[in-house]
């Protein structure tokens, strides 16, 4: 609740921090009937379609108070639930009046229905799933996502009609003002309608709000890796698992619906897994492991691969110069290579890579690793490369590990009860020991002692863990700010993380790279350490709905921190929604008639669509509607418009919807059929589209054919339009060309 002063002080709200956030809401909106003072904030924030939606709906509508009565009889809205400051004489009989619908403006009665109406037509006509509708609503108002990430991520950017006469509106606009509506008539409750059987609003059932995140309505877009543009719609239409890696992010392997695995990209030290050193811009299949279903994957900086299957089988190929395939060789991979000294009876659920060392956990929880070990990272006691997997023994003898991690030259190990160990190299801290000093057997995190761990993240030389409190503490390098203390001075010891007030549920950072980032519960995604060149001291909230992101767009190199899942998405937008249900007569409730022939179309979006439409069909019962002014293509042209804000009608058909654009003043439909006139114009119909151009009052499109006509003018006037050209555009056209100077030697 806002805090309230008296009436005659200067007007002023100090309105409490957003629960979820912590952060202040933003300034609170001035009453739209009043104009004066302040009405308590709204998580949708100020814009000008939420104003223009609270002048429609709220209903603080009250008569000037009268003098000496102060604050007394300040009341709230009984649809948005916003305090009124303004002194009202009659507060019980407004609210009362607001409820019953009988606002003092009758205009605002039937705009409200109307937006109610196209409110519950979203869910009828678009099929739109009702979790998904909730999802969008309570991730926008509960989590506070700007408009722009809204518009985003509903993917809705093509413009509509004019709601009022010359006033532009998008469909954007129009999504805004029916979620924010939905939200102030019922988020308040935190319930939602539902509809019976008639389809009804049947106000008896409700749902409870879904606390989720927009994420959760998309499939993760590969796309934001610049390799992925190597391959085809098609392509990655059947990717479901993908990996990017090698120190200039050139390298990638995926797997499709199929289960086959396909891979591109330099190859370096026959990483590809190919059977050669031979770079490829077309993705490979790659035989050796057609049919494998993969489980996890991780890379080294060599790069070297190590993937594990569904099946708990090992296969590594790549670089191998310090034996970190574990083949007891240091001869390049360039085939998968299976793993089965001392693994033959175990089965693999997690691996990991450091630069040039691997590490395997077993589904018993024992931990083996191989490789490079000149720091210890190997875990056997010395600094000797291991050629072979081996187990990790010493403090882990009797532990069960569950959670596996690789920094450059380090390794990390969470077990069963919450604790850490580490060992490897520890010159800037990463270990967590208080020291510096390299570790060659695993060595339990003492400073954590009492804290339990979930998870545990490693960069190139600094690490994260993840407790069970959703807390994250950091230690390591500090360079670039990875550690999120808001300073560059390296930790020796744990140091917590502070992200606003949520709770943490993932951590993310990888060898390769000095950035860090974590998912909160409620959704948000932040990130820290080195982004584009750029060094983050304190956690940085982004617009991101996966930590994934984070690594494509800020990290260096941009490389996938974990094997990435990608999940088919069959979930239509709002917009291809409408797309479908255009002349479909299932769901239409109005049908055209045109040269003998039906368009099934809606009257709520026609109404909402096209001012011409709104006035119309205000009185009109009709279910068809016969139109004679224009042919059948051209008319079903303008209503497909209305539901896709696009055309398709050649160059000579377009001039005819231009003629019904010009009659039902649609502006934006104007521009649309120019620009399709302007790519079928040619010498033979250059002045039959002047003169449409100048009779439709179509300015650029004359421009652009009074210039056309300038540039081919000899063609041009040998043609048989120009001989039949009206006798004033032909003055007219006489007149514009000489004086710029087209008929001069």
């Amino acid at each position: 609740m806002a805090q309230e002063v008296r009436r005659g002080c200067r007007a002023r709200i100090r309105p409490l921090a957003d629960p979820h956030s912590g952060k202040p809401p933003l300034p609170a909106p001035r009453c739209p009937t009043s104009g004066r003072g302040s009405c308590e904030s709204s998580p949708w924030g100020e814009s000008p379609a939420r104003g223009r939606l609270l002048r429609r709906v709220c209903a603080c509508a009250s008569p000037p108070a009268r003098p000496g009565r102060g604050a007394r009889g300040r009341h709230s809205c009984p649809v948005l639930g916003l305090r009124c400051r303004r002194a009202c004489a009659q507060p019980r009989a407004v609210a009362r009046r607001a409820a019953l619908g009988s606002y003092p403006d009758p205009g605002l009665r039937p705009r409200r229905r109307e937006m109610v109406s196209l409110a519950l037509s979203v869910l009828k006509y678009c099929r739109l799933n009702l979790k998904c509708l909730l999802q969008i609503i309570y991730s926008s108002v509960k989590l506070r996502i700007d408009k722009s990430a809204l518009h985003r991520d509903l993917e809705l950017s093509s413009p509509r009609g004019s709601l009022t006469k010359g006033l532009h509106r998008t469909m954007e606009d129009y999504v805004e003002d029916e979620l924010f509506l939905l939200y102030a008539l019922y988020g308040k409750s935190g319930k939602m309608p539902v509809k019976d059987e008639r389809g009804d609003l049947d106000v008896s059932k409700v749902v409870k709000p879904v606390q989720a995140t927009l994420s959760s309505l998309k499939m993760l877009d590969v796309g934001k890796w610049p390799i992925f543009s190597l391959c085809s719609e098609a392509e990655l239409q059947l990717v479901r698992q993908a990996c990017v890696f090698g120190s200039a992010s050139n390298e990638l392997l995926y797997t499709t619906v199929n289960d086959e695995i396909f891979v591109l990209g330099t190859n370096c030290c026959g990483c590809l897994g190919l059977g050669d050193v031979q770079s490829t811009i077309e993705p490979r299949r790659l035989d050796s492991l057609s049919g494998k279903k993969i489980a996890c994957l991780s890379y080294g900086s060599g790069p070297h691969i190590v993937l594990a299957t569904t099946e708990g089988e090992v296969f590594t190929w790549g670089h191998n110069a310090y034996s970190q395939l574990g083949n007891g060789t240091t001869n390049a991979g360039l085939v998968p290579y299976h793993i089965s000294t001392n693994l033959s009876n175990k089965q693999v659920i997690e691996v990991a890579c450091g630069s040039y060392h691997s590490l395997v956990l077993t589904s018993d929880g024992e931990v083996f690793a191989w490789g490079y070990n000149n720091s210890g990272q190997v875990g056997s006691g010395s600094t000797a490369n291991q050629p072979i997997p081996r187990r990790v023994t010493g403090c882990l003898q009797s532990k069960v590990v569950v959670n596996i991690a690789c920094g450059q030259m380090c390794s990390m190990a969470v077990v069963n009860t919450g604790e850490v160990f580490v060992w490897g190299y520890n010159g800037n801290g990463q270990l967590g020991l208080g020291s510096s000093g390299n570790q060659p057997t695993p060595c339990r995190v003492a400073a954590l002692q009492g804290i339990r761990v979930q998870r545990v993240a490693c960069g190139y030389a600094h690490t994260l863990v993840l407790t069970d409190e959703g807390q994250v503490y950091a230690w390591g390098a500090n360079s670039y700010g990875q550690l999120g203390t808001g300073n560059k001075s390296n930790q020796s010891y744990p140091t917590p993380v502070v992200v606003e007030k949520d709770r943490i549920i993932e951590i993310a950072a990888c060898h390769s790279a000095h950035t860090s980032a974590a998912k909160t519960q409620g959704g948000h995604v932040y990130m820290w350490g080195q982004c584009r060149g750029q060094s983050v001291t304190l956690p940085h909230l982004t617009h991101f709905s996966s930590t994934d992101d984070v690594f494509a767009c800020f990290a260096t190199p941009a490389v996938t921190w974990r094997l990435l899942s990608v999940e088919p998405d069959d979930h239509l937008t709002v917009a291809e929604s409408l797309k479908r249900e255009f002349d479909n007569p299932n769901t239409a409730d109005l049908k055209f008639l045109v040269d003998g022939k039906y368009i099934y179309v809606h009257k709520v979006l026609l109404k909402i669509r096209c001012e011409h439409f709104r006035s119309s069909l205000e009185d009109n019962e009709d279910d068809i509607v016969e139109m004679s002014e224009f042919s059948y293509p051209v008319y079903r042209a303008f209503l497909e418009y209305l539901y896709t804000d696009s055309i398709s009608l050649s160059p000579e058909e377009a001039v005819g919807l231009l003629d019904l654009a010009t009659f039902y003043r649609e502006n934006r439909l104007k521009k649309l059929c120019q620009q399709t006139i302007k790519q079928g114009i040619c010498e033979e119909n250059a002045i039959a589209l002047l003169s449409a151009a100048v009779k439709y009052e179509a300015q650029d499109l004359e421009e652009f054919c009074f210039r056309f006509c300038i540039n081919h003018l000899t063609v041009v006037t040998q043609t048989s339009g120009f001989a039949e050209m009206d006798h004033d555009l032909l003055k007219n056209f006489i007149s514009k060309a000489s004086r710029v100077g087209a008929f001069k030697n």
